[in-house]
Parts: structure tokens; sequence; C-alpha cells
């Protein structure tokens, strides 16, 4: 083979990386706004199953559990529900917005993540005013089948109602007031409880179970309970 053939070769290698690197770039600037909707309209979802009798759910600030991105939320009941009417400054046609009126605060919805036996656990957490656990979902989780994935199981989901911080514990066995390990699976059990759930309770009460003063988001902005809208 000579130089020639072998310049020829390289160049043409090169054209084909350079195309196949540009195609990409196209297909994910066309694919990653609807992924990113498609995943705000999940989590969406996913936080109104939470306190379904919520009328306005509203992230009141950020937090990083095992360095990932994660918010809480209050969830309020409105003592009035307005509609406006208004243009949509991007298509020009008409929408409706609903506006909350004296809202209440009915409690607390926070995520968080739990280190498992093969991957980290997302979870949803719903709590009272009180911080006591009312729902847990399991949003993502890469656990074994068959063992740590009964995590999603109704069975186990329901162990966490009532649970307060104290309470958030993992035991072997059967138990009155603590949370029953999954047999087989006691390390995903605990990091769903221990790590994902309890910490994400412990943050919220950290937050927001001070007086008025001390009720501020991350970015200092005070929240005035019962008064979101």
């Amino acid at each position: 083979m000579t130089a020639k053939d072998m310049a020829k070769i390289t160049i043409n290698l090169v054209v084909i990386y350079v195309l196949g690197g540009l195609l990409l770039a196209f297909v994910y600037a066309k694919t990653s706004p609807i992924m990113f909707i498609k995943a705000k309209e999940e989590k969406e979802a996913a936080l109104k199953t939470m306190m379904p009798e919520a009328d306005k759910i509203e992230e009141i600030g950020k937090w990083e559990p095992h360095h990932k991105h994660a918010g809480y939320y209050a969830a309020m009941k409105c003592g009035e529900v307005k509609v406006n009417t208004m243009k949509d400054e991007k298509t020009g046609k008409m929408k409706e917005e609903k506006e909350c009126i004296n809202a209440q605060e009915l409690g607390y919805i926070v995520e968080g993540f739990g280190k498992g036996y093969s991957s980290y656990i997302n979870v949803l957490v719903s709590v009272d005013k009180n911080f006591t656990v009312k729902k847990i979902n399991i949003l993502h989780h890469g656990e074994t089948p068959g063992l740590g994935d009964e995590i999603e199981r109704e069975y186990f989901l329901k162990r966490f109602e009532g649970k307060t911080v104290d309470t958030l514990v993992v035991i072997k066995g059967d138990t009155a007031d603590k949370v029953e390990a999954i047999s087989g699976a006691t390390i995903s059990s605990r990091a769903v409880t221990e790590d994902g759930v309890k910490n994400g309770v412990k943050m919220l009460m950290e937050k927001l179970s001070g007086g008025e003063e001390e009720k501020k988001d991350d970015q200092g902005k005070e929240h005035d309970h019962g008064s979101h809208s």
C-alpha cells in the first residue's frame, strides 16, 4: 500500500467520523428538548400522585443527595382557584392559567437518592406538616431483578406510611413500628429507608421546621407559609 493510498484511507475515515459526529449532534439537538419535556411531565405527574388532594405543588428549594440534583416541594390547597386567560407569547394563542388564592400548605414532598446494592435509588417522599410520612414512590433504580427490585412492590411501599425520622429504621424480621427489610434484599431496603427516605425527611425538618425567620430556601428568599401563590 502506497503512502497516497494510506492518506486517502485516513482522509475517508476522518470524513466519516466528522459526519457521524455531526449526525449524532443533530439527533441529540432534536431529541434533547423532547426528552426534557417528557421527563418534566413525568416528574409533575409523579408529584401529583404523592399528594393528590393538593391543588398546587410548588418547588421551594433544591439539594444534592449523593451529589445528585433533587428538589423539595410544598403541597398546597387553594382557598379559591382563579382562572386567568392570557396570550401565549410563543404561539400567539390564548391560554388559561390557574391562580391559587389563599393557599394553605398540606405538607411537603422531597426527592431523594439512596445508594443501593447496584444503583442509586431515586425516591419521592410525601410528608404531612408534622413530617410524618404519608407515601413514598420509587422513580428509578437498577437493583437486582427478583430481589432488590421488590422495593417497587406495594407491600414494601406501604411499610412507610405513618413513619417518622425515629422509626425509619430497617429491621430484619417482623417489626411493629420500624420498616421490615425485604427478604434477601436488606441493602436495597436500607438504601430506600435509611438513606433515600430518612435523609430526605431530615433535610425537610432542618429546612422547614424552624420559625418563620428560618424558613428560607437555598437562595435565601423567605417563604411565607400558607401564602404561596
